[in-house]
């Protein structure tokens, strides 16, 4: 059959010897797929392990360097699925502290610090199949320009650029130590200039002027070579010392080599058959291979010397580190400190105690001086006991005389209205007795100290009622000048009153013998204060006396106490105010005292006159 062309139409069907023909050709390209997507398929039920590896070179350099440990791995452990991911030291440690990684590949200094900071513990030390023994596999070079003449030795890089990775890598912490050994501290002395990851860098920062020298990690100067990206006799080797077993040029001492490290997390089981399959490998490209852990001790040194990650000074470590070497001074430290607290302690018992003390004995003169008081108040009421004796003697003789009256009148049938105006007088003569008779209560009871808002009119005012029979019986002229109002004042009625009476009844002594005997009390109100003024016309104050005067116990009077002003003068600057004496300019003297007033809320709170019980 043929078309329009003349062609002729193929058949649908093939024959078979075509289509084993076929099949053959298809058989290789269904095979690879099959392995390819068989590890793909298995990988969907393997349990993930993530590996954290330090890329100081860079993400591809770290591929390359542990890509066939991953690789031998997976091969050893088939039901785990081992991947990488590479990063800086801080990017490392926030994923062991996020718990983000199960296990790691990092140089000696990063582990040191994670097994103290994250209890890490190392399965297994990096080393070098013709290499120096575990121990001894790291180092670090300090390079410079092969034409920088005026660098030959360590000691040269004083006020010159360093530069370096970063200023927590465990290069450059080892190349500080010899830096230090030989007098240059890298910080102080030379200018630290940190270009970062990779490596690289900090060679591009030598060729461009912006450093004079680098730290690098040891071997990575040949490796660079190897790798045609550094020439052969770019760069130089400051402070080389020769190994023999190390076969790479170093400027520092050896330190274990690289730790394959299991962090706290991660389950035992897991971390055991890890351990096995990185001892039991065989040593792959670049000819290394893993051996027992090594245990890290100069690495801890390292770093303990320089006082840097976990022995820094205010660490946990560098703390301890810190007590220990000065363990005398803080031993003194701590015996002087507790001898402060014990003795901070017992003054502040003693202190207390005597407080304690001071303010019993306070008290105790407190109630002596109320003792002295009342015993005052009543040598004064006995002065002038007479005298009120017969002020009483007064109204009751008055009182008989009416009442007799009345009896006579009733008897003689008088009218009711004489014996009603008789009996009226009888009740104000009561009245009369009544109140000098409570007056004389009051001043002598024996009552708590209490200063409240009183007014001052009537203070005084019944103070010249109590003296008044005492000047009537020596026929002394009492003056008084009291205005009809005054603002109030916090006192204790009482005290007040005494203090008046008693300098009343030293100016009635004081004018005793004298033809024409006068005492004046005025009372004005001064600025904020109450002055009350007490004078009299007699002799006047001898300078022996005037020094003396307010002495306790000191008195010019045969029989006084010789207590009465030196307590007077007590009772007023407890009111905040103050008792002077001083010479009239004609014979006599003065004695004068102030008194504040109240603040303006106590003024409104005697609105009235206090009542007055009558007996």
């Amino acid at each position: 059959m043929k078309t329009r062309s003349g062609r002729p139409i193929v058949s649908s069907l093939m024959t078979p010897g075509a289509m084993v023909r076929r099949l053959r050709s298809i058989l290789p390209v269904a095979a690879a797929l099959a392995l390819w997507i068989a590890p793909c398929a298995g990988a969907e039920h393997r349990t993930e392990v993530r590996i954290g590896v330090l890329a100081f070179m860079g993400p591809e350099e770290a591929e390359s360097a542990w890509g066939p440990t991953l690789d031998d791995l997976n091969a050893a452990l088939p039901e785990y699925h081992f991947t990488m991911s590479t990063g800086s030291i801080s990017f490392l440690t926030a994923a062991v502290a996020a718990h983000r990684l199960d296990f790691l590949i990092t140089n000696p200094g990063h582990y040191l610090e994670l097994k103290i900071d994250y209890s890490a513990v190392a399965l297994a030390t990096e080393q070098d199949l013709d290499g120096p023994p575990a121990r001894r596999s790291v180092g670090s070079t300090i390079v410079a320009l092969n034409r920088r003449l005026d660098l030959q030795r360590l000691e040269d890089l004083k006020g010159r650029k360093l530069a370096a990775v970063a200023p927590d890598t465990f290069g450059f912490r080892a190349a500080a130590l010899e830096l230090l050994g030989q007098g240059v501290d890298p910080f102080q002395d030379a200018i630290p200039l940190f270009v970062g990851y990779p490596v690289s860098a900090m060679l591009d920062a030598l060729r461009q002027g912006r450093a004079d020298a680098g730290i690098i990690r040891s071997c990575a100067l040949e490796e660079l070579i190897a790798q045609h990206k550094v020439g052969p006799n770019e760069f130089k080797v400051l402070g080389h010392a020769p190994d023999e077993a190390f076969v790479c040029k170093v400027s520092t001492r050896l330190y274990p080599g690289w730790a394959f490290v299991k962090v706290a997390q991660t389950p035992e089981p897991l971390a055991k058959a890890v351990a096995g399959a990185l001892l039991a490998m065989q040593p792959g490209r670049g000819d290394k291979f893993w051996t027992e852990p090594d245990d890290y001790q100069s690495v801890q040194d390292l770093y303990r010397t320089l006082k840097i990650g976990p022995y820094a000074p205010f660490t946990r470590l560098g703390m301890a580190e810190l007590i220990w070497t000065y363990r005398y001074a803080v031993f003194l430290a701590a015996m002087a400190a507790i001898w402060t607290l014990v003795h901070v302690i017992r003054v502040a018992y003693l202190i207390k105690r005597r407080t304690r003390q001071l303010e019993e004995a306070h008290e105790l003169v407190r109630l002596k001086d109320a003792k002295m008081e009342h015993a005052l108040r009543l040598s004064l009421m006995g002065e002038m006991a007479s005298s009120l004796a017969h002020e009483i003697n007064q109204p009751l003789a008055a009182i008989l005389s009416y009442a007799r009256g009345c009896e006579r009148r009733l008897a003689r049938g008088e009218n009711d209205e004489g014996v009603r105006d008789a009996l009226g007088r009888i009740a104000t003569q009561a009245q009369r007795a009544g109140d000098i008779v409570r007056r004389m209560r009051e001043f002598v009871r024996k009552n708590p100290t209490r200063q409240e808002p009183t007014d001052p009119v009537a203070l005084f005012q019944d103070a010249l009622a109590l003296f008044e029979p005492s000047a009537a019986s020596r026929e002394l002229r009492v003056e008084a000048d009291i205005p009809s109002r005054l603002p109030m004042i916090r006192a204790d009625r009482l005290q007040i009153e005494e203090v008046t009476i008693n300098l009343l009844q030293n100016a009635l002594e004081a004018v005793d013998g004298q033809i024409d005997k006068q005492v004046t009390l005025a009372v004005v109100q001064k600025d904020s204060s109450i002055v009350i003024t007490v004078t009299d016309n007699g002799p006047g104050l001898a300078p022996d006396a005037r020094e003396r005067l307010f002495e306790a116990f000191y008195t010019t009077k045969p029989g006084g106490l010789g207590l009465g002003l030196s307590l007077s003068r007590s009772i007023i600057e407890s009111h905040g105010g103050q008792l002077s004496a001083d010479d009239r300019a004609r014979p006599g003297a003065i004695f004068r005292f102030h008194l504040p007033i109240a603040n303006p809320m106590e003024q409104k709170s005697l609105s009235r006159p206090q009542e007055r019980l009558d007996v």
